[in-house]
């Protein structure tokens, strides 16, 4: 029950994110190096203290994880808040949470696991939606429309990031690997800042607030209460659960940004969240199934 209870104060945690990026005018990648980097910044104490030791426990496997799992973060970041200059929140928020959909197809490739008729009902919904949405931005502009593309791509890291960090996340406490994955996606991005010879320092006293609530709210208070969730729950539950970030989302953007949502949205998202709904539902009863099959048998 409590890995459910972080899971919906972590959607409601990350909800705020997008709202944040689109009060600030920095350069997509200092954002997301600034929101990691603070957040390293205030969990080293903690895991100065308590953690450090754990880290001698990690194998040369471990680590090509971690920093697989960081590079995908940091370029999830990078192409997510890119979008958000291009598209309104409500396309942005509702394409990145198709995620259930990656791993559905992550699965199915690398683990061969076995498709239901109704789960790719549940797939078909879910795509019918971001093209509904992606329709309906193209009719608005192509820089929409270029925006949906973005985030999509994003999506498709985040999820990769869920899937290898899950492996990780079963083995290490929430403190280390978290720091450790936030701490390399901040190297990653860091690197991102100098290569492409952005400023890190030449900011507003606005855009070093958003910095730093970038990286308690949605990152100490959402991705890291996904990451605590994930060692009592799997990488699916876990997208199933960020399903509740668009409606968040939505609503603090049409309250703080004005943001209309058009009709295509609308449709586009009830596709969308019907689809993966259905899905996640048809994979909670096929366990409580597997389980009962399994009592009966002992």
């Amino acid at each position: 029950m409590k890995a459910y209870i972080a899971l919906i104060i972590g959607a409601l945690s990350i909800s705020t994110s997008a709202i944040f990026v689109k009060f600030t005018d920095a350069p997509s990648s200092v954002i997301a190096f600034y929101r990691l980097f603070f957040a390293v910044v205030f969990m080293t104490p903690l895991f100065a203290v308590r953690h450090v030791k754990e880290m001698k426990l990690m194998n040369k496997k471990d680590w090509a994880f971690a920093v697989l799992s960081g590079a995908l973060l940091a370029f999830h970041f990078i192409l997510w808040f890119e979008s958000l200059r291009y598209t309104s929140v409500a396309s942005s928020v509702v394409l990145v949470t198709l995620q259930p959909i990656f791993a559905f197809v992550g699965v199915f490739f690398f683990f061969k696991e076995k498709i239901t008729m109704s789960e790719w009902v549940s797939a078909l919904l879910a795509i019918l939606g971001s093209v509904v949405i992606s329709w309906g931005d193209f009719r608005v502009s192509g820089e929409a429309l270029y925006g949906d593309m973005l985030a999509l791509i994003a999506c498709a890291m985040v999820t990769g990031y869920w899937l290898v960090g899950q492996h990780l996340r079963k083995q290490f406490s929430l403190i280390t690997y978290t720091y450790i994955v936030y701490g390399i996606a901040s190297i990653v991005l860091g690197g991102y800042v100098a290569l492409f010879r952005y400023s890190f320092f030449s900011y507003d006293r606005e855009d070093w607030l958003y910095f730093i609530l970038l990286a308690v709210i949605p990152t100490l208070f959402g991705h890291s209460l996904f990451n605590w969730a994930m060692k009592w729950v799997n990488a699916a539950m876990v997208s199933m659960a960020i399903l509740l970030e668009p409606i968040g989302a939505i609503i603090l953007a049409y309250i703080w940004l004005d943001e209309k949502v058009y009709l295509s949205q609308a449709i586009g998202s009830f596709f969308i969240i019907v689809g993966i709904g259905a899905y996640m539902f048809g994979k909670h009863v096929k366990r409580i199934k597997k389980i009962v099959a399994f009592k009966k048998r002992t």
